[in-house]
């Protein structure tokens, strides 16, 4: 999967007597500081072009210490609140969805965003800092090339990469909502769902409708997914077989949708995957979408563009670890 060079890596301390719950240790600002601290040199040294940091994982008396640094500093930011504080501070921000996340599904999702958003390129090579929130600790390190490393599945060549017909938000919306999915399901049952994002006209075209259109009459305004309110109709919906059509402005124009995709030939995927992930794949093969999908049976959620994975966000089973060795074949 490329190099992945993971400088510190130590779990969060656990509470004697409850399985899998986060103790608040008193050492935790001292790793926090620790860890900033060296952090500056390992940038020196490795020629970073940027530093993603997750805020709500810094205590405040850690921000000093990154002002030193000579690159890019960017704060990973996950609620509307963390958001404004940062704002308010005048410091660099990207928003991830709010949703539990392995260490390395924290670092795959900030650089995932930051080369959605276009403040990094692939080739750069970035500095992460995740960790625990409830203790307020930074207790994981990894350097990573962007494009060539583990958080890219199967990284496109900047001459393949899809003009692509939606903005970061709208993209970052959807992961937010599917990976809300992947770990919530509908009613405590899991589902699985795909998203199709952008391109609309010429994926309708592509298509052809399972059900009536739910959506057909509503206004637009109504039945756009950047609409908090509107979430719990999608969650409602992701129960019926097919895909969402999303437009690139958000506006969702169809569920219950068959694609009619390429030929496995115009696409590649990792071994294992079933319908659900070869209908993601084909569709962006032919199209400018990106298409994201939930698997019923992980909760995982998958991101396709140019007919490829490029990302992969697995779900926290309960206890911290991540779902695997579930068979896909069906999805």
């Amino acid at each position: 999967m490329g190099r992945m060079k993971p400088e510190k890596n130590a779990e969060p301390l656990q509470a004697v007597g409850g399985a899998g719950t986060p103790l608040v240790s008193r050492a935790a600002g001292t790793i926090t500081r620790s860890l900033v601290t060296h952090v500056g040199s390992i940038v020196a040294s490795c020629g970073a072009h940027a530093v993603l940091v997750y805020a709500d994982a810094l205590k405040e008396d850690g921000l000093s210490l990154l002002e030193e640094f000579r690159c890019k500093v960017f704060f990973v930011t996950k609620t509307p609140r963390q958001e404004k504080q940062q704002e308010e501070k005048g410091t660099r921000f990207i928003r991830v969805p709010d949703v539990p996340l392995s260490r390395l599904g924290q670092v795959k999702i900030a650089v995932f965003m930051a080369l959605t958003k276009g403040l990094v390129s692939r080739g750069d090579l970035i500095v992460c800092l995740s960790g625990f929130t409830a203790s307020g600790t930074l207790d994981t390190l990894v350097v990573t090339e962007v494009g060539s490393e583990f958080e890219m599945l199967a990284p496109l060549e900047p001459e393949d990469e899809p003009s692509l017909d939606s903005g970061p938000e709208v993209i970052e919306r959807v992961i937010e909502v599917a990976t809300t999915l992947g770990n919530e399901g509908r009613e405590r049952k899991p589902v699985g769902a795909i998203f199709v994002v952008g391109d609309a006209s010429r994926v309708l075209s592509m298509s052809r409708p399972l059900i009536l259109n739910p959506f057909r009459g509503h206004p637009e305004e109504k039945r756009n997914i950047m609409d908090s309110a509107f979430e719990e109709t999608i969650k409602e919906l992701s129960t019926i077989d097919g895909a969402f059509v999303v437009r690139g402005d958000g506006v969702v124009e169809s569920c219950g949708v068959l694609l009619k995709t390429a030929g496995q030939e115009v696409f590649e995927l990792p071994r294992g995957l079933g319908a659900r992930h070869h209908a993601a794949a084909g569709i962006t093969a032919v199209t400018r979408a990106t298409a994201v999908t939930v698997s019923e049976s992980t909760g995982n959620v998958m991101v396709f563009r140019g007919g490829k994975a490029i990302l992969e966000v697995e779900k926290i089973r309960l206890g911290g670890s991540p779902a695997r060795g579930t068979d896909l074949r069906q999805e």
